[in-house]
């Protein structure tokens, strides 16, 4: 086979499995790696549990006083 055979093929290959990997709604995310409650397992989590009500906008609130002596 010569270069040019090998590198369509490749690039056929690349193309199927992208094409197959979309079209089966796998949940694929190209985003990178997740952490905190970005990451999967939170979300599955999230999903279980009763939801929050919702409240109103939190406002800036004053500074504690400082109760040490």
């Amino acid at each position: 086979m010569s270069n040019r055979s090998i590198i369509i093929m490749v690039l056929v290959l690349i193309g199927a499995s992208t094409y197959l990997l979309f079209k089966s709604d796998g949940g694929i995310d190209m985003g990178g790696e997740k952490h905190g409650a970005e990451a999967a397992h939170m979300e599955d989590a999230r999903k279980e549990a009763p939801a929050a009500p919702t409240a109103a906008p939190a406002t800036p609130a004053a500074p504690a006083a400082d109760t040490k002596k």
